[in-house]
């Protein structure tokens, strides 16, 4: 039986996307666990893996837990669970258990994959900043056996920077969206009609969306002040997330005069209703890997107005959406604009996306991480014998 080590920061990545590949591979036989810090209080992931192991670190990559108490655990855990596969996700999860387990790898213990899900290096990114994040990914880079990127500019700028050699990085269509939970056919108009009758709307009135954590590289404050230059009182804004910033975009409504507009939503366990009960959704990020609320967007013929960065810009190719320059207020207002004034062009743009998304459909991605776990432990038995 071969052993499968799944390790996040937090809860909510698994929780989020990586239910599905546990339920996979422990169907075939494997033993797959899950970690993360506070994972022992998630019930969907205490229910997907076969055991979940907790962990110290935080999502602060300078906060000292990370460096003085995780990695003694990471260690514990692997010795005592002697795992073929350890995958990570997220950066601070994915370095610290890079550097503890470097020396398990080196002895030819276990397999290391990590899945980029955008590096913090970027070429909208500071100078500073990306030397920092490209000499930290090139370190991390001689712990690593198989690197996953999930977008094209990522694929290039690894194998330019030769964070790993260029056969051990992968492209991988994200980590998948489900195509039959997403589908604007199983989205009954009843919850339509009971979503706009909780924001206290009716079918007249249009509805943009956005789903992202309210923190500044989502640029909510764009998405406000351009609804805001809309002037259109008919018209509303629905914002579903939590996060830092949640309540000084509160009251940057309050100050535009569009409080009765714009509906701020928290954590929301209906997002393809909320999707489809939209003319479009809004993201004026200014970093993503792939971004998965346009991939839900999408999946359920629902275009997108997004920022003319990677991952965005793939997905939103061939028509599917409008892009803006980050940070471009004014273009955000006209592409809000034009979809209310051009309903059945906007239709066309998201039964197109639908037709986009069938490469990032979750079983296509479950069966290429198959034939890598398969190809690498194949490699680990070689290599025992």
């Amino acid at each position: 039986m071969k052993k499968l080590l799944v390790i996040t920061t937090i809860p909510a990545t698994l929780e989020s996307f990586l239910l599905p590949f546990a339920y996979h591979f422990r169907q075939k036989g494997w033993q797959v666990d899950g970690m993360a810090e506070g994972v022992s209080a998630s019930a969907s992931c205490l229910q997907a893996f076969d055991r979940v192991w907790e962990v110290k670190w935080s999502r602060n990559p300078l906060d000292p837990r990370n460096f003085l108490v995780a990695p003694p655990i990471l260690q514990e855990v692997m010795r005592q669970g002697q795992y073929d596969l350890v995958h990570v996700h997220t950066p601070v999860a994915a370095f610290v258990t890079r550097y503890a387990l470097k020396d398990f790898r080196k002895q030819g213990k276990c397999k290391v994959i990590y899945t980029a899900h955008g590096f913090h290096f970027h070429p909208k990114g500071k100078a500073f900043k990306n030397a920092i994040f490209l000499t930290l990914e090139k370190l991390a880079g001689a712990w690593t056996d198989y690197l996953i990127v999930i977008n094209r500019e990522d694929e290039a700028a690894a194998k330019r920077h030769h964070i790993l050699p260029p056969q051990r990085v992968l492209y991988m269509p994200g980590i998948g969206v489900d195509l039959n939970y997403y589908n604007p056919d199983t989205v009954a108009d009843a919850d339509i009609a009971r979503v706009r009758q909780e924001l206290g709307i009716t079918p007249e009135n249009p509805l943009f969306l956005c789903v992202a954590e309210f923190i500044p590289r989502k640029h909510h404050r764009d998405i406000i002040i351009a609804f805001a230059k809309l002037a259109k009182p008919d018209v509303h804004l629905a914002l579903a997330g939590n996060g830092l910033l949640l309540a000084e975009m509160r009251q940057l409504a309050v100050d535009l005069g569009v409080k009765n507009q714009v509906h701020f939503l928290g954590e929301r366990q209906d997002i393809p209703v909320l999707m489809r009960s939209s003319i479009a959704t809004v993201l004026a990020s200014e970093q993503e890997g792939l971004p998965r609320s346009v991939m839900e967007s999408l999946s359920l013929e629902i275009p997108v107005i997004g920022t003319k960065i990677r991952g965005t810009e793939e997905l939103l190719a061939e028509g599917c959406g409008f892009l803006v320059e980050v940070g471009d207020i004014e273009s955000l207002t006209r592409s809000m604009n034009w979809m209310l004034e051009h309903p059945e062009e906007a239709r066309a743009m998201g039964k197109l996306g639908r037709v986009r998304m069938g490469i990032y459909d979750l079983p296509n991605v479950i069966q290429l991480q198959e034939n890598l776990y398969n190809s690498a432990c194949r490699k680990q038995e070689f290599q025992e014998s």
